[in-house]
């Protein structure tokens, strides 16, 4: 290989290079982008104490999306049972939904009478004052692990 030739090959692979490095530079549209996804925190939950031995619980939790994107819950685990699912309530029946949305710069809340967690099967009973751990699954932003403090039966926070 003559000189000019191995000096113009050089010149082909630095400007490769420079091309390859900018598009993995941190300054430009990957933080953009990163802001602009889902932001998710839980910022309330609870599980009512179960009662009457019926092997079920309700869950609830309000999810804030302080990001630009939407996302979806799409599952929730938990030690306490295999068998945790979702639901809404429509004309005053529970139905079960495969997800539920978390709209961008919003909230998705699950609140007695609305969207809520079943779980069903317990391993254990509850007891007022524990802490039920769940990791809630979205599409995007991943799993988010979350502890629902154990509350009388009757408790039911006002959303201000």
């Amino acid at each position: 290989m003559s000189r000019g030739t191995r000096a113009t090959a050089v010149c082909a692979v630095a400007a490769a290079a420079a091309v390859a490095l900018a598009g993995c530079s941190s300054s430009g549209s990957s933080d953009d982008r990163a802001k602009d996804g889902p932001e998710l925190k839980v910022t309330a939950s609870f599980m009512p104490e179960p009662v009457g031995g019926s092997g079920m619980a309700a869950g609830f939790v309000t999810v804030t999306n302080s990001g630009g994107t939407a996302d979806r819950l799409t599952s929730v685990t938990s030690p306490l049972s295999d068998d945790v699912t979702m639901h809404t309530t429509k004309n005053q029946q529970m139905l079960s939904v495969k997800s539920l949305p978390v709209p961008a710069h919003g909230e998705l809340d699950l609140e007695r009478g609305g969207n809520h967690l079943m779980f069903m099967d317990l391993k254990k009973q509850p007891k007022r004052g524990q802490q039920v751990a769940v990791e809630l699954h979205f599409a995007k932003a991943g799993v988010l692990k979350a502890e629902l403090p154990v509350e009388q039966p009757t408790y039911n926070p006002q959303h201000s």
